[in-house]
Order: structure tokens, then C-alpha cells, then sequence
């Protein structure tokens, strides 16, 4: 009865990895990911529940025109991870869903560090961690599931909330270099080169959109250094693709990464939409000044955290 007054003009899905699922017992980062077979059933979910997926910049012209009687979801992965081409593009190319992949250039580029995979390789290839960062110093054990995620808890929490965001990447590097963990190769692994992001921007069912260059959290940052990551991701997009991208996704996206002020500086830089990590449905006051971009929430399948 109330869902007219409650479920707005539609969603706007977020993920990250589609992959199989992997049997590890320590997973810390599983909340990133979901599996093919999850991916197909959610679509076909959606569009059985009357729901059109759409792309972002119809979303966007929907939104300013006002709620009709269309519902809507869009579909949106963080970073530009490999399998969005390998894996999530087949499943809906084949369904013929529009989707937006966000990429952080800095991870293309392969000059920043995907920390949180690096932080989960490192604690799960051992049994103790030798810290030594100002008052965290001293040994943490790792040696079972529980601890690894005692460890990764500790670590990631003081990693996002206690250092600085470049503190945070010096800390990761001394870490991969003491426990043998190549960070290049890492990326490459994960994240898709500028050859395969060209080809899955090539396809008219995709939009790309920008996601930083360094993938900081941009609240943590001063205002100038904050812009110049979003430039510095627009640029290089833009470089390398051809086009300026017009859409937007703030890294993370919990509340001490996102912050009103960077929301002016996204408006200053003219883009039609940005997206973060809290609930919600899109609603038609989302686009209410045309010159702004528009602040929808974006939803997780799996959760509401992450990258």
C-alpha cells in the first residue's frame, strides 16, 4: 500500500567484482563481490518486477522530467575491474542491460595500489604481522580465520580513519615490499588495461564514467588535492578514451569519504551526475537544479560498502 509513496522513480545498483565464488575461508573483501549466476538472477529480477534498466544518462533526463509512470534501474561496477569485461559484460550484453563501469585511472594506469586486495593477500599468506607505525607497533597474529580478520579489522581501520590518505599508500607499499607482494602485478590481475577499457567503451550498452585517478577518499583530503584527483581521472578518461566522461562515483562513499564540499567541487567541474554508498531510491528532487549533479544514492547488491 505505501510502496507509491516509497519506492521513487527506481535504484541504482553498485558492484564490483563477478566472479566465481571462491571457497577461502578469510574473505575480508567479500562484500565486493557477487557471482555470475547472482548477477543474471538480479537483472532478470528486476526486470520481472517491472523495473527497465536503463543507462545513466537516461536516468538522469528521467529524473529532471519527473516520475511518470516508468520504473527504472540502473546498473553501475566501481574501479574497472577485468572481469566487468570478461565476466558482468557477456551476461548483459547477452540481455541487452545498458551498464556503467566508474574507473579509477590511477589502477588502469597502474600507479596506485588496490590496498584492500593487497591487505587481504598479505595477512592470508601469513601467520603474524610485523607492524611498526608510530603507537600501532608490534606483532599481530594471523595464523587463524579469526585472527586474519582480527588483523585485517586493525589494520583497515587504521588505514582509513587514523592515517592520512597518502600515509595510507606508503604504509601498503612498506607492507607488499616486506611480505613479497608485487602491487604492479596485483593490478594487473584485477583491473583492466586502457586496451580492454576501450573495448568495452566501444559498446553503446556501456557508459564510463570517472572514479578518481588515485582512488582517495576525497573528503580526506584538502579541498585542492581533492580536485586534482577528480581531474586528474578526468583527464587521463579523456586522454584515453576519446571523450570527457559526464558521470561520476565517489570512492567509498561512507560518510568521512564523502563530504558536501566535495560535492561543490563536482558541480564546479560540470558533471550531470554522482553517485555514492547510501541506501535509498532515486527520487525526482535527486536532479532538481540542472546545472548541479545529480546526488542519487546507489545501492549495493551484496552491501552498502566499498570501493
Amino acid at each position: 500500500m505505501l510502496a507509491p509513496l516509497t519506492q521513487g522513480c527506481g535504484a541504482v545498483f553498485m558492484m564490483h567484482n563477478v566472479r566465481p565464488a571462491r571457497i577461502d575461508a578469510f574473505q575480508p573483501n567479500r562484500h565486493l563481490e557477487i557471482t555470475p549466476e547472482f548477477l543474471r538472477v538480479a537483472v532478470e529480477r528486476i526486470c520481472a518486477n517491472g523495473y527497465e534498466i536503463i543507462s545513466i544518462d537516461e536516468a538522469v533526463d528521467l529524473l529532471k522530467s519527473g516520475y511518470g509512470n516508468r520504473r527504472y534501474a540502473v546498473l553501475t561496477f566501481d574501479d574497472g575491474y577485468r572481469d566487468n569485461l570478461e565476466v558482468a559484460y557477456p551476461i548483459l550484453k547477452e540481455l541487452q542491460a545498458p551498464f556503467t563501469v566508474f574507473v579509477a585511472t590511477g589502477l588502469v594506469d597502474r600507479t596506485s595500489e588496490l590496498w584492500w586486495l593487497a591487505l587481504e593477500r598479505i595477512i592470508a599468506a601469513n601467520d603474524e604481522i610485523v607492524f611498526s607505525e608510530a603507537d600501532k607497533a608490534g606483532d599481530i597474529p594471523c595464523a587463524t580465520v579469526a585472527e586474519k580478520n582480527a588483523c585485517f579489522d586493525k589494520l583497515s581501520t587504521y588505514l582509513t580513519l587514523e592515517l592520512g590518505e597518502q600515509d595510507q599508500r606508503r604504509v601498503i607499499r612498506a607492507l607488499a615490499k616486506k611480505y613479497d607482494l608485487d602491487l604492479a602485478a596485483l593490478a594487473d590481475e584485477q583491473v583492466m588495461n586502457w586496451d580492454e577499457v576501450r573495448q568495452l567503451a566501444s559498446d553503446p550498452l556501456v557508459t564510463i564514467g570517472a572514479h578518481t585517478h588515485d582512488h582517495f577518499a576525497l573528503a580526506r583530503l584538502d579541498a585542492a588535492a581533492a580536485r586534482a584527483d577528480v581531474m586528474k581521472g578526468l583527464t587521463r578518461l579523456e586522454e584515453e578514451l576519446g571523450r570527457r566522461p559526464k558521470h561520476f562515483a565517489y570512492p567509498y562513499g561512507k560518510s568521512h569519504a564523502v563530504s558536501l564540499r566535495d560535492a561543490d567541487i563536482l558541480r564546479e567541474i560540470g558533471f550531470a551526475s554522482s553517485v555514492t554508498t547510501l541506501p535509498g531510491v532515486l527520487q525526482s528532487a535527486n536532479a532538481k537544479s540542472p546545472d548541479a549533479a545529480a546526488h542519487f544514492s546507489q545501492r549495493s547488491f551484496p552491501g552498502t560498502c566499498g570501493g
